[in-house]
């Protein structure tokens, strides 16, 4: 009778063994259906934010372009929307003009720190360096901007005594600081990318280590660093609080760094926080520079990946 019952409790336990493992597969396979439904969706977010903000923003430029015409707004050199001129090119020009002060500060800077860290540096100096030098990244731009105001602009009139309070060079220089984080980061991982295997053929060739740096590593990753600085770019053409808080709101379209300038970004903050009128043409004009603002960084992220797939290497 005991053999009986043991047999009995045996067969009991491996068919709710067996019927366990058909409901762990059972859930198993409903996982592996709505999981990639899931991922999915939070892939399409990103995806349906653009597509949003596109919409929104050639919705409300129509009714701008409908009463201003496109051509003067791209060719007109003089911005006074609370007068009636509606010509951007001041702004464009504002905007390059930070963004080129930005780019000579931070890529010979960024390209070097990454050089540094990537194959000069001890792995303890790296382990201490590039987290203080990744915090530069993570200081807000409002305190960037007043960064510029208080200390930089002060440094600057020492040297330029005609210097204004408000100026691009104050604000270019500061704004190139902030993405020098963004140029060594991402290009030291270009870097480290490059196989170890060449740079000891060219040292088993009698290279100097700046050779190697010169002749192997920086070709080899150049794809990646010209991607690095695509993008600091863009973030430079982008930032808004250093370009409002230091270079000023004088719309005015020059080459030289030492006058008050005026960017786009910094224009949608003075417009957007000022008594614009709901409906009016200079709050149409918001979405107008926007949108210019829209495609100017919409370029330079194409730029970018045609740059990354062009000169990518593989090995």
């Amino acid at each position: 009778m005991d053999k009986l019952l043991r047999s009995e409790g045996t067969e009991f336990n491996v068919q709710q063994l067996i019927e366990e493992k058909k409901q762990k597969k059972g859930i198993a396979k409903r996982l592996e259906k709505v999981i990639p439904v899931f991922l999915f969706l939070c892939a399409s977010v990103s995806v349906l934010t653009t597509v949003g903000i596109l919409f929104t923003l050639l919705r409300e430029s129509i009714g701008f372009f409908s009463e201003v015409n496109i051509f003067q707004f791209y060719t007109s050199t003089n911005w006074s929307p609370w007068t009636g001129e509606f010509g951007v090119a001041p702004l464009i020009g504002g905007t390059l003009l930070i963004t080129l002060i930005a780019t000579l500060v931070a890529v010979p800077l960024g390209l070097m720190a990454a050089i540094f860290l990537s194959e000069y540096a001890s792995d303890r100096v790296r382990r201490i360096i590039k987290p203080v030098l990744e915090i530069l990244a993570g200081i807000p731009t409002v305190v960037y901007g007043f960064f510029a105001l208080t200390f930089v602009t002060p440094i600057l009139q020492s040297f330029i005594p005609d210097l204004g309070i408000f100026n691009a060079l104050s604000a270019g220089l500061v704004v190139g600081v902030m993405i020098i984080p963004m140029v060594a980061s991402l290009s030291e991982d270009a870097m480290n990318s490059v196989p170890n295997s060449l740079r000891e053929g060219a040292y088993g060739l009698g290279a100097t280590r700046l050779e190697v740096v010169m002749k192997v590593v920086l070709p080899a990753a150049l794809s990646g660093i010209v991607a690095s600085i695509v993008l600091a770019i863009s973030r430079a053409i982008g930032e808004t609080m250093i370009v409002t808080i230091a270079a000023g709101a004088t719309p005015n379209l020059t080459l030289d760094p030492t006058q008050s300038i005026q960017s786009m970004t910094a224009f949608i903050v003075q417009a957007a926080t000022g008594d614009t009128t709901f409906g009016s043409t200079i709050y149409y004009s918001l979405y107008a520079v926007g949108i210019t603002l829209f495609v100017f960084t919409l370029l330079m992220n194409l730029l970018s990946q045609y740059i990354s797939r062009k000169f990518r290497e593989e090995y």
